[in-house]
């Protein structure tokens, strides 16, 4: 049996459609909280799948949150095996700072739906699924990251450059949220309340938005997921 391994940071923020998909197609999940795993006894190598999710953490503050080093460290093992590895937002910022790259606050916050650019690289990969023309994509950060280097951008967006990379033949990174359904997003509004009034937005609102967009993001997110593991081998 084909085993995922998906890591989180905070429980609300899961799988999403990732999730469904890999329970269709019978594999084996495993899901540990980054926050208090132990990470000698997780061996970066075992897994056919590996999701490494987000978090309203950055990915440099390691001296507030320690097991950062640990995960970053099994992140490089993984990486440097070209075994199949999706990170989201947090999830992208940690494989970019595994693979040498700087991390650090953007210029301004992304929090919302806004459309991705694909690069002429991403049109011949399974990204091509997200280009704008075919949904509209839900973003949630305030960092970013530098390219790390040997990787190809496979996307953008107006307000961050690097968006969507790839790096080696299995390893993909998500600055956006590809995988997030419109069920899932009512936690998010009540995990991050504080955040949401301070950035002057309405939960409301956002749930408007998320019921225009949120359905073909989550068709695409689909496709795109199905395709990629098959091109991964899985």
């Amino acid at each position: 049996m084909k085993t995922a391994l998906i890591i989180h940071h905070v429980a609300f923020e899961d799988a999403g459609s990732f999730l469904v998909l890999l329970k269709e197609m019978n594999f084996s999940i495993q899901e540990v909280n980054a926050c208090n795993n132990n990470w000698a006894e997780l061996n970066p190598l075992d897994a056919d799948v590996c999701i490494v999710l987000g978090g309203p953490i950055g990915a440099y503050e390691d001296h507030h949150f320690p097991f950062l080093l640990q995960e970053v460290h099994f992140l490089q093992q993984r990486l440097h095996a070209d075994l199949p590895t999706l990170g989201i937002c947090l999830g992208a910022q940690l494989m970019a700072r595994a693979l040498g790259a700087s991390v650090y606050p953007a210029t301004t916050k992304e929090l919302g739906w806004y459309p991705l650019r694909i690069t002429q690289e991403g049109k011949h990969t399974p990204v091509r699924y997200f280009d704008e023309r075919d949904c509209t994509m839900f973003h949630w950060h305030g960092d970013t990251f530098d390219l790390p280097f040997g990787a190809q951008l496979l996307a953008s967006s107006d307000a961050c450059q690097n968006q969507v990379y790839s790096w080696g033949k299995n390893a993909l990174a998500f600055q956006c949220h590809p995988e997030v359904t419109a069920t899932g997003l009512e936690a998010w509004y009540v995990g991050h309340a504080h955040e949401i009034q301070h950035e002057k937005h309405s939960p409301s609102l956002m749930r408007q938005q998320t019921a225009i967009h949120g359905p073909k993001l989550t068709q695409q997110a689909r496709l795109f997921f199905a395709e990629w593991l098959n091109v991964c081998g899985r």
